[in-house]
């Protein structure tokens, strides 16, 4: 099977929109933020987004929400418009957006019940979603506005959740092709085993596919009593990595490529140390040469990639 990929050279030339695949902690972000740091690619960070924009709302709000209820000084001022409540989300700091997303649980201990905890996830769910269709208009402002010619979706490792994966329509799935590469970084079993390690030590919110999420809960009483919400999220942590594997295996498959983390980062896998720009580009290249010798879909994908992209350099090119 013949491959779509033109030489090296005018692949390495073009304007190059890659979105992220993968499960939190398998290197999304550091790989982004050494692209960044490296060649000026535009980081796109999906968290961010949804905590700037699309749940900032909601945070604020719940912020203020406890303040009002426990402290009359503070609320006081807030009332009399003497101050106000902003959050502080940067692309290294995404804490505001994971506490407001909470765990299921006892409130004694800070837990959500389950009403407040589904709403809270169908929000994110929604989140997600807008984040990921904002990414042709952010790859615009990246070029006109930064001058950024490439461009990397740090997307959350929850995208194979909020999208249709059998259907190509979908909406998530749909603006992420015609705009970008999808490329979906697989852990080792290494670093399977360290994000459960960091799972256990340190368990955090996570959004859950509906489907995943209901099971779970369903056993479980509707005001959270009783249940210690780290020990509930611990409980979930390996199920869910196994759940999402084959998520991430499928949209690979039908929509983009996989690689090895231990290709991507030689040497020590997850904390090996970042490719710069050109040796991304060559892994990609190399990449996609081979898997679209091997599959007609991944060659489709090539095909359709290599088109995006060419489309995108001659409308810059009228633009200047």
């Amino acid at each position: 099977m013949a491959s779509a990929l033109p030489s090296f050279e005018e692949f390495r030339s073009l304007p190059h929109a890659v979105t992220l695949l993968g499960m939190s902690g398998v290197g999304k972000t550091m790989l982004s933020t050494a692209l960044r740091r490296d060649s000026n690619w535009f980081h796109y960070s999906a968290d961010y987004r949804i905590g700037t924009a699309h749940l900032a709302e909601h945070i604020l709000d719940n912020i203020k929400f406890r303040i009002m209820r426990t402290d009359p000084f503070v609320a006081g001022l807030l009332r009399s418009d003497s101050i106000y409540i902003n959050h502080n989300i940067s692309v290294d700091n995404l804490e505001p957006v994971s506490t407001y997303l909470g765990m299921f649980g006892d409130s004694e201990s800070g837990g959500l019940d389950k009403a407040t905890f589904l709403e809270r996830q169908h929000q994110y769910r929604d989140a997600e979603i807008k984040s990921m269709r904002d990414v042709a208009r952010f790859l615009v402002k990246a070029w006109r506005i930064y001058s950024c010619k490439d461009f990397i979706n740090d997307a959350s490792g929850s995208l194979c959740e909020i999208a249709d994966i059998d259907n190509p329509s979908d909406p998530v799935i749909s603006s992420l092709r015609d705009n970008t590469l999808i490329l979906y970084i697989r852990a080792n079993a290494k670093g399977e085993e360290a994000l459960k390690r960091r799972a256990e030590s340190d368990p955090k919110p996570l959004f859950y596919h509906p489907a995943f999420i209901d099971r779970h809960l369903a056993d479980q009483p509707d005001d959270g009593k009783g249940v210690d919400r780290q020990d509930f999220a611990r409980r979930l942590f390996p199920l869910l990595l196994e759940d999402r594997k084959p998520r991430y295996e499928a949209f690979a498959a039908k929509y983009g490529f996989a690689v090895d983390v231990d290709d991507l980062f030689p040497g020590n896998g997850e904390t090996g140390k970042a490719p710069t720009s050109d040796e991304f580009i060559r892994i990609l290249y190399d990449l996609l040469g081979a898997q679209s010798a091997a599959s007609e879909v991944a060659n489709t994908n090539v095909s359709r990639y290599l088109k995006v992209c060419r489309e995108r350099a001659e409308r810059r090119g009228q633009e200047t």
